[in-house]
């Protein structure tokens, strides 16, 4: 049995929580879900510039969790742009916490 998911905290809250590629009716893509936890790690390592470790404890988690998340977020974001599918930003066990 796995250990429950651990909150992650978050302090990104995106403007917009769908995209999809110009020209393909909607019906006519697959979706692929980035958490948002996903979206916090992308935004700590690639906007900001953090190191994984001072990335992780932002996040409250372990640096070996954040090296996971960020590389399942790398790789739907790939697929995402590879192969023209849909962004939907949701989910994920999260607490927002203040700027």
């Amino acid at each position: 049995m796995s250990r429950p998911c651990r909150c992650r905290r978050i302090r990104c809250n995106p403007d917009a929580n769908y995209f999809k590629p110009r020209g393909i009716p909607l019906d006519k893509l697959e979706e692929i879900n980035l958490t948002l936890d996903e979206l916090e790690a992308l935004r700590l390592a690639d906007w900001e510039g953090l190191y994984q470790e001072d990335a992780a404890k932002k996040m409250n988690i372990s640096r070996q969790t954040f090296g996971n998340i960020i590389n399942n977020a790398h790789k739907k974001i790939a697929d995402t742009l590879l192969h023209a599918k849909a962004l939907k930003l949701e989910g994920g066990t999260v607490k927002r916490v203040g700027k």
